[in-house]
C-alpha cells in the first residue's frame, strides 16, 4: 500500500492551501489514484474555517497517519521549482524520523518541476510565456522581468536563470527583453548570485520608463505573491518613484492548468523508478 503526497513549502495564507488542494485533486483524477495535499510547514496553523472546514495538514503527521493505516511506501511529489533546502535538508530529516517509527516504510521523492539533469523540458517556460502574452499591451513593446522569491541555494537560482533564458527564446521579438530578478536575498557577498533584486531592476534606466510585464515565478498566492503582498508593494513603490514605469503582473505559474501535466510527468517518473530526487529504502532488517 502506498500514499502519495503533493507537497509545498507551506503558507499561513489559506489561498495557498486552496491552490495546492486544487492541483492535488486534478492529479488524482489524471493518475487514477489519490494524491493528498500536504505542506512541509506552516499550513496547519490556518484556521480550519478558512480552508472549507478541513484542516490543512503538514507532511510529517500526515505520512505517519498513512503508515499507521498500513502504507509501506510514501511518494512525495514536490510542488517546488528546484532543489531547495526544504527538499534536500528538512524533508529527508523528517522522513528519517518517520522511518525510525516505521522501519518497514520506504520513501521516494520525485524531481521538482525543473529537472536540471533530466531531458530538456520547455513546458514550464511555455506556461510562463502564456502568462506573459496574456498581459502584453496592445500598443508599445514591453520588457519582461521574471521574478522569483530568491534563494540561499545557487542551484535554485540557476533554475530561475535557465527559465529566463528559455522564456526569452520563446517570446522572441514579441518583447523587448527578458531579465531575471529576485524578490529578496540574504545579506552577504556569498548571496550576490540572487541579484538583481526586483526593486533595483525596476530602478534601472532600461526599465524605469517602460511597460514591464512581471512574470511571476511563484506557485501559489501567499504573503509574497498574493494580493497586497510583498511583490505588489515593491512594484507600487517603484511606480511612485518613476512616473513613466507601468508594471503589469502575470498570473502565478502554479495556477496555470498546464502545471498538472508537468507534475504528472515527474510523479510518473518517480513511480516507475525512472528518475527521482531521493530514495530512502525501508530498513528491512528492522522491519516488524
Amino acid at each position: 500500500m502506498r500514499a502519495i503526497f503533493l507537497v509545498d513549502n507551506g503558507s499561513k495564507r489559506p489561498q495557498a492551501t486552496h491552490n495546492l488542494r486544487r492541483v492535488a485533486a486534478a492529479l488524482s483524477e489524471q493518475l487514477g489514484e489519490t494524491v493528498q495535499a500536504a505542506s512541509l510547514l506552516h499550513s496547519n496553523k490556518i484556521p480550519a474555517e478558512e480552508v472549507d472546514g478541513i484542516p490543512a495538514i503538514t507532511l510529517g503527521p500526515a505520512a505517519e497517519r498513512s503508515a499507521e493505516a498500513g502504507a509501506t511506501e510514501i511518494i512525495v511529489l514536490p510542488f517546488f521549482f528546484g532543489p531547495s533546502q526544504a527538499l534536500t535538508g528538512y524533508l529527508p530529516e523528517r522522513m528519517a524520523a518517520l522511518q525510525a517509527r516505521f522501519p518497514n516504510v520506504s520513501v521516494r521523492v520525485a524531481q521538482p518541476l525543473v529537472d536540471e539533469l533530466g531531458n530538456n523540458d520547455l513546458r514550464l517556460a511555455q506556461l510562463l510565456a502564456d502568462n506573459v502574452r496574456a498581459q502584453l499591451p496592445e500598443q508599445g513593446a514591453a520588457k519582461v522581468a521574471l521574478v522569483d522569491h530568491g534563494s540561499p541555494i545557487p542551484d535554485v537560482t540557476a533554475v530561475r536563470n535557465r527559465l529566463a533564458g528559455q522564456l526569452s527564446v520563446l517570446l522572441g521579438d514579441e518583447v523587448r527583453c527578458v531579465a531575471a530578478a529576485s524578490m529578496e536575498r540574504r545579506e552577504g557577498d556569498e548571496y550576490r548570485f540572487n541579484e538583481p533584486l526586483l526593486e533595483r531592476l525596476l530602478d534601472k534606466p532600461e526599465f524605469n520608463s517602460s511597460n514591464v510585464v512581471l512574470a511571476m515565478l511563484f506557485l501559489s498566492p501567499g504573503r509574497h505573491a498574493g494580493e497586497g503582498g510583498d511583490i505588489a508593494e515593491i512594484c507600487a513603490a517603484a511606480e511612485q518613484r518613476h512616473t513613466g514605469l507601468k508594471v503589469t503582473t502575470t498570473a502565478l505559474v502554479g495556477e496555470h492548468q498546464g502545471i498538472v501535466e508537468i507534475l504528472h510527468s515527474r510523479l510518473r517518473q518517480a513511480l516507475d523508478g525512472e528518475r527521482f530526487l531521493l530514495e530512502m529504502p525501508a530498513h528491512a532488517s528492522d522491519a516488524r
